[in-house]
């Protein structure tokens, strides 16, 4: 018998980058478009075109780049928005165009200040000048959860018959339950009369740490589209998190009889990828991709799993793309060793790139006892800013209980290697003003933080950083290294390379009218 299809709609780069301090540059997004692509998405909703040019530039450069997914951007009920949205997604194989308004009566009379027959005025409107320019057009009620319910089902009648296929149902605020948010889908699914022209769709906030649950509850009782991000990020408290509808609709099926498109052996890559670039690191304890997803320390457990995994583990670690014993290779381990390693993580690089990353990763087994999957990962992950304008060519620290504490460090910058010694309050603001004398900028710093990437004394550590400039520009930096200070000084860097691409391409963006 064929499964029905849950479609997974992708908001990661767009409500996920509304959070704060989580902006992306065009080519993080892009790195981020790809690999949901290649994981399975059916839709990547890439941005707000009309919030800015380079959201703008962001959402067309995503819609002429990606080879599979409807590429969608969202837009308010104006004009002005609609037809900037229209523009952007013009490169996509498919494109959607997701415009939305408020339903609730606390948002209609205090954010809006306009009444119901307005509210459905701004429906009409809005959803027939985005069926002009195409076909697939989602309109979303904000604040459903707290809209009355008939009058919601008479704005989303009126959304479908002016020619929206897919109606988006968001707990904007996060305040609804399971049972009270899928009761309210089986009422607009039992209710509107030609709800049957399109697909009911959910967006759920995680205020109430139910966001997760809300959509699980919304597709038993007829929604087939599910809007999440990955590792749930999103304004606030976060969204629906992909990772675990998908697993969860993979593991119990006997409560989920659905199927998704997505390649469930991606997630912990995308994860990973998703952290880096937003510096918004998973707590351990995090289903699907945290660090102790699979970890057992309790004797029960374990006892448990050296008998029968299945005593302790509802899915595999293979299932989301870990490998399930420690890794084996070390300072001995060929090339092909290592490839076939690559393959197994889900990864593809060229027989160039695989040299350079090979070559560092012998480095790096010469300083460690065990190199594991996560080793490997941070690895590329830093393997892919070689072509960085700033370079570390080398940083050696001075400081203990005697002072004062100095950070003697040289930069390859456009070609050119400088150096400087500074001191500082401590070994990482010594190596902080140290970068700073040698790259001059008026950013703070708003985050440091430090994590060890495996377990053990000689972990690489994995540090991020979060710039911000007066102007409120904001970027995030990594940096991953068996010296916690060389990471340190790694993630500064990186995040100082963001910041001047992304003052250079504003630069030169033209201004948009309107």
């Amino acid at each position: 018998m064929t499964q029905e299809n849950i479609i997974i709609f992708d908001t990661t780069l767009r409500d996920g980058e509304q959070s704060p301090g989580m902006s992306m540059n065009l080519e993080e997004k892009l790195l981020v478009a790809e690999a949901l692509d290649a994981m399975g998405v059916d839709v990547i909703e890439a941005g707000f075109a009309q919030a800015s040019n380079g959201d703008f530039e962001a959402v067309k450069a995503i819609a002429g780049r990606i080879k599979n997914a409807v590429v969608c951007s969202l837009a308010r009920a104006k004009t002005g928005d609609i037809e900037r949205a229209a523009e952007a997604i013009k490169p996509a194989k498919r494109g959607r165009i997701h415009t939305f308004m408020s339903t609730s009566d606390i948002h209609l009379k205090y954010q809006y200040r306009i009444d119901r027959d307005a509210c459905l005025a701004m429906v009409r409107d809005s959803v027939t000048l985005a069926r002009k320019f195409i076909d697939n057009v989602e309109w979303s009620a904000m604040d459903a959860t707290r809209t009355d319910k008939d009058f919601l089902c008479k704005a989303v009648e009126l959304a479908i018959t002016c020619g929206a296929t897919t109606v988006n149902i968001p707990d904007t605020v996060g305040y609804a339950t399971p049972d009270d948010y899928g009761a309210l889908i089986a009422h607009i699914k039992n209710s509107v009369p030609n709800i049957d022209k399109a697909v009911i769709s959910t967006h759920c906030q995680n205020d109430l740490g139910l966001a997760t649950a809300n959509s699980l509850a919304a597709i038993r009782h007829g929604a087939r589209q599910i809007e999440c991000t990955i590792n749930g990020i999103g304004e606030r408290a976060g969204n629906t998190a992909l990772e675990e509808v998908v697993m969860a609709i993979k593991t119990r099926h006997d409560m989920y009889p659905f199927a998704t498109n997505i390649d469930t052996t991606h997630l912990t890559r995308i994860s990973r990828l998703v952290q880096n670039i937003t510096g918004a690191m998973v707590q351990v304890n995090k289903a699907i991709v945290g660090a102790n997803a699979f970890a057992h320390e309790s004797g029960i457990h374990q006892d448990g799993m050296l008998k029968h995994a299945g005593t302790y583990e509802i899915m595999t670690p293979e299932s989301v793309g870990l490998s399930k014993s420690n890794l084996v290779l070390g300072k001995h381990s060929g090339r092909h060793a290592f490839r076939d390693r690559l393959t197994a993580l889900g990864v593809e690089i060229g027989d160039n790139a695989l040299e350079d990353a090979f070559s560092r990763f012998k480095d790096l087994a010469d300083k460690k006892k065990e190199v594991y999957d996560e080793d490997i990962l941070a690895l590329l992950d830093s393997e892919s800013r070689r072509e960085d304008a700033i370079q570390l060519e080398s940083l050696h620290i001075t400081c203990g209980t005697v002072g004062p504490q100095t950070a003697m460090i040289a930069l390859r910058i456009g070609g050119e290697v400088r150096r400087a010694t500074v001191e500082g309050n401590g070994p990482i603001d010594a190596t902080f003003n140290a970068i700073g004398a040698l790259v001059p900028h008026a950013a703070s710093l708003k985050l440091y933080q430090v994590s060890a990437i495996t377990a053990g004394t000689d972990a690489q550590a994995e540090v991020n950083v979060r710039l911000e400039t007066p102007i409120g520009q904001i970027v995030n930096g990594t940096g991953a290294n068996i010296d916690t200070l060389v990471a340190s000084a790694l993630a500064y860097i990186n995040a100082l390379c963001k910041l001047q691409s992304l003052q250079a391409r504003e630069t030169l963006l033209p201004r948009h009218a309107g």
